[in-house]
């Protein structure tokens, strides 16, 4: 089991660090991808350095591709051809497709949300042009999952967690992690 997180300058700290650890604390296997060489900077200062360049993704590898939010770094990843590229060819796939905070954003920009139900940060509603936007912490509609903020980033993270590994390493992460989610 592998997951792909792209990571773009202005992301948020606290989806990134929750989705790469949770999924690691599950062994499930996550690569950190940037759209830049060197270090990401987040929103808030916090300097990540990424396992790979977007260039050295190949989509089929994964079995999930997750994008955090935060701003400007959801801005940054639906600026970016190749991010939209690699979405879309993930859902074709049938790969897992997940995003939070602003990022579902840049899944409504490829289109794969159309009728779909998803949420989003509160107040970016408008942008999931053709999904049907509900305000919920964390919404599975098939293979896409979608959560609205950092508050939400542990409950997203395991929500994954329990897409990918299913029920009971979900269930034994949540344990480990003190967490009554």
């Amino acid at each position: 089991m592998a997951v792909v997180v792209f990571l773009a300058t202005g992301f948020e700290e606290i989806e990134a660090m929750s989705i790469v650890d949770t999924l690691r604390r599950a062994e499930i296997e996550v690569v950190i991808a940037s759209l830049q060489t060197g270090a990401i900077a987040g929103g808030h200062g916090v300097k990540v350095v990424p396992d790979r360049q977007i260039e050295g993704i190949n989509i089929e590898d994964f079995d999930a591709v997750v994008l955090p939010g935060g701003s400007p770094g959801y801005v940054n990843l639906g600026n970016d051809k190749r991010v939209l590229d690699a979405v879309k060819k993930a859902f074709e796939l049938g790969k897992v497709v997940a995003a939070i905070c602003g990022a579902p954003s840049v899944l409504a920009k490829t289109g794969i949300l159309e009728g779909k139900k998803v949420t989003i940060y509160p107040g970016l509603e408008t942008e999931l042009r053709g999904a049907k936007s509900v305000n919920e912490r964390v919404v599975v509609d098939g293979k896409i999952v979608t959560s609205q903020g950092p508050g939400t980033a542990l409950e997203f993270s395991v929500k994954l967690v329990e897409v990918l590994a299913g029920e009971k390493g979900a269930q034994e992460l949540k344990d480990e992690l003190v967490a009554n989610l």
